[in-house]
């Protein structure tokens, strides 16, 4: 088979047609130079193929640098948002490869995460709850969790003081310690400042 005609399209991608017109797939500017394709070059089904994986591969490294550039993501979260759009083995190649340029580091994203969660006065459980729903492996959560030094008795009361201060009025003490818990502290941490708060 041979491309019978290449045109740019809006989006700034290339469309291949084959000789009798018929829209085969669009490339990106990388892959069509990568590739020396041309109007009238020859290309047998495993080389329409091939340049099929090429053209989705950049395109999902195109959308998940995107996607970098608007936060910090963990190589887990970025695969299943990639995978809305793309097959499991392009998405799994976008981000192996953003990995290796090193974009993508869950060692610092979990660090920076907990760090950030521990401000908000988030639980250790919780913080760690967190990192494994945004695909953080167990290990590297745990190790981010190690570096801090979470009060949690202080972020109780920091969170009573915010939220809860007005059912403690009502004498719903145990609907504050069902809260706390549901925010996963401990009956100690939440008790120790809901007596200082009282």
């Amino acid at each position: 088979m041979r491309i019978g005609r290449i045109s740019k399209t809006k989006q700034g991608r290339f469309a291949l047609f084959d000789e009798e017109g018929e829209f085969l797939f669009s490339v990106d500017d990388e892959t069509l130079v990568k590739n020396r394709l041309t109007e009238g070059a020859a290309l047998d089904a495993a080389s329409l193929s091939a340049l099929r994986e090429q053209s989705d591969l950049c395109k999902a490294k195109d959308k998940a640098l995107g996607c970098l550039s608007l936060r910090d993501y963990a190589g887990g979260e970025l695969y299943e948002k990639l995978c809305r759009t793309f097959d499991e083995h392009t998405a799994a190649a976008a981000v192996a490869e953003l990995c290796r340029m090193e974009l993508i580091d869950d060692a610092r994203f979990a660090r920076r995460r907990a760090e950030y969660w521990a401000a908000q006065n988030k639980s250790a459980r919780e913080i760690r709850r967190r990192l494994l729903e945004k695909g953080v492996a167990r290990e590297l959560a745990d190790e981010a969790l190690a570096g801090l030094e979470i009060d949690e008795t202080a972020a109780c009361r920091a969170l009573i003081e915010k939220s809860y201060l007005r059912k403690l009025e009502i004498a719903r003490r145990d609907l504050v310690l069902a809260a706390l818990a549901r925010r996963g502290f401990s009956y100690v941490a939440a008790k120790a400042a809901l007596d200082a708060v009282q």
